[in-house]
C-alpha cells in the first residue's frame, strides 16, 4: 500500500493561519465578554460568568489563556487601551495652563465615574487576585508620566533651564492623582463629589507646577497661554 502524500506546504500554512485567526477571534470574544461583565457586575466576576457571556465552555477560556492571572492581565490591557483612547488627546495641552489641566483631570475622572468597576479592576484586580506588579498598569502610569515629563522638559529647554526636575515633577503628579482617585473610589466616591475632587486636584497640580518651575524662573499661572511655554 502506498503512503499518503504529505499535505502541500501551502495547505498547512493556510490551516495554521485559519486556526490562529480563529483563536484570535475567540480571545477577542472572551476579553470583550470579561470587560462587559466587569463593567456591569464588578471585580467579583468569575471565569464561569465570563465564559457564559462569551458563549463558550469554561475549558476554552483556560485553553486560550494560561490561567486566571493571564486572563486578568489581558483584560487590564484592554481596559487601559480604552482609557488611553479617551485620555491621550486630553494630555496634549491647548488654551491656557488652567484649561489644559482642567481638560486632563476632568477627562480622567469622567471616565472613572462612568466606569468605576473597570477602574477598580485595574487597581484591585479580580476577586482574591491582586494585580500586584501588573506590567500593564505600571506601563500605563509610566507612559503618562513620560508624556508629561516631555512637556515640562520642553518648557524648561526653551528658556535654557536645566530639565532634571521635569521627570520627578511629572511622576509626582501622576502618583498624587492616582493615589487620591484610588482612595476616593475605595470610599464609594466620598467624601468629595467628582466635581469637588477634580477641582481639588486641579489646584494641587497647578500649585505644584507653579512652585517647582518658579525655581527655574518660569512663571506659571492658570491664565498663562500654553503657546507661550513651548
Amino acid at each position: 500500500m502506498s503512503n499518503p502524500e504529505p499535505a502541500a506546504p501551502g495547505t498547512t500554512d493556510g490551516r495554521s493561519q485559519r486556526w490562529s485567526g480563529h483563536k484570535a477571534e475567540r480571545r477577542d470574544q472572551i476579553l470583550a465578554a470579561a470587560i462587559a461583565a466587569i463593567r456591569q457586575h464588578g471585580v467579583e466576576v468569575g471565569v464561569k460568568d465570563i465564559a457564559e457571556r462569551a458563549g463558550v465552555p469554561r475549558s476554552v477560556v483556560y485553553r486560550l489563556f494560561g490561567d486566571r492571572d493571564d486572563l486578568d492581565e489581558q483584560v487590564r490591557d484592554r481596559i487601559i487601551a480604552e482609557l488611553m483612547t479617551r485620555l491621550s488627546p486630553a494630555l496634549n495641552p491647548e488654551g491656557t495652563v488652567g484649561d489644559a489641566i482642567t481638560r486632563a483631570v476632568d477627562t480622567y475622572i469622567g471616565w472613572i465615574v462612568t466606569n468605576p468597576h473597570l477602574h477598580h479592576f485595574l487597581a484591585a484586580g479580580s476577586a482574591k487576585r491582586s494585580p500586584g506588579g501588573s506590567q500593564s498598569v505600571t506601563g500605563a502610569r509610566t507612559a503618562v508620566a513620560v508624556q508629561v515629563t516631555r512637556l515640562f522638559a520642553a518648557a524648561l529647554a526653551r528658556r535654557e533651564q536645566p530639565a532634571e526636575v521635569a521627570e520627578s515633577l511629572a511622576f509626582a503628579l501622576v502618583g498624587m492623582v492616582d493615589n487620591a482617585v484610588n482612595r476616593w473610589l475605595s470610599r464609594g466616591m466620598q467624601p468629595l463629589t467628582a466635581d469637588e475632587l477634580s477641582d481639588l486636584l486641579q489646584r494641587l497640580i497647578l500649585n505644584a507646577i507653579a512652585v517647582t518651575l518658579a525655581s527655574a524662573d518660569l512663571v506659571i499661572r492658570a491664565d498663562t497661554p500654553v503657546s507661550e511655554l513651548f
